[in-house]
C-alpha cells in the first residue's frame, strides 16, 4: 500500500523552487566548465572519448538554454517541438562525430596520451554529479516535479558517462590499452543517441512545458479567488 505525500506549503514550494533553480544553475556552470577542460585535454591527449565527454556536456547546457530561451516566448508551447528538434539533431550529430572518430581511432590505432587532467575532471564528475542529481531528486520529490526528477536522472546520467570515460583514462595510462579509449567514446555515442531519441520524441522537455502552464493558470486561478 502507498501513500501520498501531503503537497507542501506555498512557503515551502517556494523554498524548494528556488533550491531547484540553484541546483540546476550548479549543474549547468559545472558542464560549461567541464566542457572546456574536457574538449581541450582531450584534444592535447588525442582522446575521442574526452573529446566527446566535453562536447556532450556542451549540448547539455545548450539544451537548458534552449529551453530557457523557449519559455521567454509569449507561447512556450509553439516552440516546444523546434526547441526538441533542435536538441535532437546536436545529439545525433554528437554520436555521428564520436562514433566516427573513435572507429578511425581504433582502425588507425591512434596513440592516445596520459591525461591527468582528464582523470582528475571525470573523476570530480563521478563524485559532484551524483550528489547534484540526489539534491534535485529529492527536492523534485518533495515539490511534486516531475521535471526536476527527470533532469536529476539526466544527471545521473552524466555519472555513467563520466565513469566510462575515467576507466577508459585510467586503463589506458596503466596498461597502453589505447583502444579503451575508442570503446569509452562509442559508449558516449549509444548515450547520445539515447538522449537524441527521448528529445525528438518529446520525452525530454514536454514534462516541464505542461508543467510550468499549468502552474501560471494554477496562479492566475488562485488570483482571481
Amino acid at each position: 500500500m502507498t501513500t501520498t505525500s501531503p503537497r507542501p506549503t506555498d512557503a515551502r514550494r517556494h523554498i524548494l523552487q528556488r533550491r531547484i533553480k540553484w541546483i540546476v544553475t550548479a549543474t549547468i556552470a559545472y558542464n560549461l566548465i567541464e566542457a572546456v577542460v574536457a574538449i581541450t585535454a582531450g584534444t592535447v591527449a588525442s582522446s575521442a572519448a574526452l573529446i566527446g565527454f566535453g562536447l556532450d556536456s556542451t549540448i547539455e547546457v545548450l539544451s537548458a538554454a534552449a529551453v530557457a530561451w523557449q519559455f521567454t516566448r509569449r507561447d512556450p508551447e509553439r516552440w516546444e517541438k523546434g526547441t526538441l528538434r533542435v536538441i535532437a539533431v546536436a545529439f545525433f550529430a554528437l554520436a555521428a562525430y564520436v562514433t566516427a572518430t573513435s572507429a578511425l581511432a581504433l582502425v588507425g590505432q591512434v596513440d592516445v596520451q596520459h591525461s591527468t587532467v582528464g582523470i582528475v575532471l571525470t573523476a570530480l564528475s563521478v563524485v559532484i554529479m551524483p550528489f547534484l542529481s540526489l539534491a534535485e531528486r529529492r527536492a523534485g520529490r518533495e515539490l511534486g516535479s516531475a521535471t526536476a526528477v527527470a533532469d536529476s536522472k539526466q544527471t545521473l546520467i552524466c555519472t555513467y558517462l563520466s565513469a566510462a570515460v575515467l576507466v577508459g583514462l585510467v586503463v589506458n595510462s596503466l596498461f597502453g590499452w589505447w583502444w579503451a579509449d575508442a570503446i569509452a567514446g562509442l559508449i558516449i555515442a549509444a548515450f547520445a543517441v539515447r538522449e537524441g531519441v527521448e528529445a525528438w520524441r518529446g520525452d525530454a522537455c514536454a514534462t516541464s512545458v505542461g508543467m510550468l502552464l499549468e502552474d501560471e493558470h494554477d496562479d492566475h486561478h488562485d488570483h482571481q479567488h
